[in-house]
């Protein structure tokens, strides 16, 4: 049997070279994770496909101040409290993650798009009060794939008349939009979005009453006035007749793919 002395030193050994050993997994971990990181001159950052759950703390250590893009799409984010310190982010992409209606925004005062294409969103409201409260730029928003969006990828019996009233409902909220999901707005759709707001007698879109959307569990999408007959057979005409709502796949969800001819 070792006497007291040695197993006292045989013990703080084993315990340094756990230290040690630890110390080097974590070191292997963020080098690899790194490794998976890609970050461009022009303050664009990929962390796509990481399986991770929330926003890594090092990536605001690391990259913070200088990251004007990111692309964390591909991976099981279900809170964004990491991405607290990110003052200048404009673009934020998190397709195909495990967002829902509990998100709790970061405050982003320079972000301009924002796009959740293939989350768990249900409730069209409550992100909407969200992002016009934590993202006073936003101009692009795309939320395909959500069952906010009431689109045939998530419902078989919606039509183009329930998309369109999905669009004047986020125009309510979000006026000053330029693109929304997959196509530009245009002057038609803020003309009639102000008329349902009119007509419902609501409030501005930084204060809206219950009563601005019908958010029943089965039509959290659905504004309660329907379009005049005019726009509705204009849209349908030069909208969905040539520019149907679509889903294009891997890296190329909603308004990725904007570019300037677009707007």
């Amino acid at each position: 049997m070792l006497c007291r002395p040695i197993y006292i030193k045989y013990l703080n050994l084993l315990a340094d070279i756990y230290k040690l050993y630890m110390a080097s997994a974590v070191n292997q971990h963020d080098n690899n994770s790194s490794n998976s990181i890609h970050v461009l001159a022009d303050g664009s950052l990929s962390f796509s496909g990481q399986n991770v759950k929330c926003v890594p703390p090092w990536l605001l250590t690391k990259y913070g101040n200088n990251i004007t893009r990111m692309d964390l799409s591909y991976n099981k984010i279900q809170s964004l409290k990491g991405l607290v310190g990110f003052t200048e982010l404009k673009e934020l992409i998190l397709d195909n993650n495990e967002l829902t209606d509990d998100l709790e925004l970061p405050q982003l005062e320079q972000l301009e798009t924002f796009t959740v294409n293939k989350n768990k969103i249900k409730n069209l409201k409550g992100i909407l009060m969200k992002i016009s409260t934590s993202f006073p730029k936003i101009s692009y928003l795309s939320l395909l794939g959500n069952e906010a969006c009431p689109t045939q990828l998530n419902y078989t019996d919606k039509d183009d008349k329930d998309y369109l009233k999905y669009r004047y409902c986020v125009l309510q909220f979000l006026p000053n939009l330029k693109f929304l999901d997959s196509s530009p707005v245009t002057q038609a759709e803020r003309k009639e979005a102000k008329r349902i707001e009119k007509v419902n007698n609501v409030k501005s879109s930084s204060n809206v009453p219950e009563s601005k959307c019908n958010v029943s569990s089965q039509e959290k999408w659905a504004c309660p006035t329907i379009p005049s007959s005019e726009i509705q057979e204009s849209y349908r005409k030069s909208y969905f007749g040539k520019n149907r709502v679509s889903y294009y796949g891997k890296n190329s969800e909603g308004n990725r793919f904007i570019v300037n001819e677009d707007l």
